[in-house]
């Protein structure tokens, strides 16, 4: 019967990968990838060899037919992202939403995802937890943010190294300085670092210094 794998990838050290993820990898005819540069980095470092098909949020909805039939046709096939397990907020919703419409089975691997190290490693109450992923960048931010503000849960979000002064300068609007918060940074890789504190401090910190590399921002969900 046709399957689709779900196959998690290291965040930034290669290490991090399973054996069952490198086993399922060496058998796929067929491999989905965000940047094909990224996922060949990764199959060379394990000596892995497969065809690449290039599916990104820019071409995920076209390739959707070309991609099903392949796989209907018996390929073996699995779908990666650039880092971390696909779906979460990386492409991988539409293929899979599609693969169950046509009654295809799908085989989802555990393995990295960014925002776990980053909660546990936060401090913060992590027993129910809210992810948010990327805010939107314009239309329906604000919004979102007074929706969040008066939540109980840890909220977890994504930003990139450009946005994160504004996402704390918002954070600190909606929330207040007091709010305690951890942002984590490169996480697994050689400049791995969290900075943890009142909203306040946070920013102090990061005026003084540059931000660098993909952030995840863990903030304490409002007191009862």
């Amino acid at each position: 019967m046709p399957k689709l794998y779900i196959v998690p990838t290291p965040i930034g050290n290669l290490q991090d990968i399973t054996l069952r993820a490198l086993n399922v990898l060496k058998n796929c005819e067929i491999i989905i990838c965000e940047d094909t540069r990224v996922t060949q980095k990764l199959l060379q470092h394990y000596e892995i060899k497969a065809q690449l098909i290039s599916n990104h949020n820019f071409n995920e909805h076209k390739n959707l037919e070309k991609i099903i039939t392949k796989i209907l046709e018996g390929k073996n096939m699995a779908l990666v992202s650039d880092a971390g397990t696909p779906g979460i907020s990386d492409p991988g919703y539409l293929l899979i939403r599609a693969c169950i419409n046509h009654l295809i089975e799908i085989e989802c691997l555990p393995g990295a995802v960014a925002f776990i190290p980053a909660l546990i490693n936060s401090g913060l109450p992590c027993d129910r937890f809210c992810f948010e992923g990327f805010l939107p960048h314009k239309k329906g931010r604000q919004k979102r943010l007074q929706e969040l503000c008066n939540d109980n849960r840890t909220l977890i979000f994504y930003e990139s190294p450009y946005r994160l002064i504004k996402l704390l300068n918002e954070i600190e609007e909606y929330f207040g300085s007091e709010r305690k918060i951890s942002v984590s940074r490169e996480l697994t890789k050689k400049f791995e670092e969290t900075i943890r504190g009142t909203v306040a401090e946070v920013k102090i910190h990061f005026a003084n210094n540059e931000p660098i590399g993909e952030f995840v921002i863990i903030v304490q969900g409002k007191s009862k």
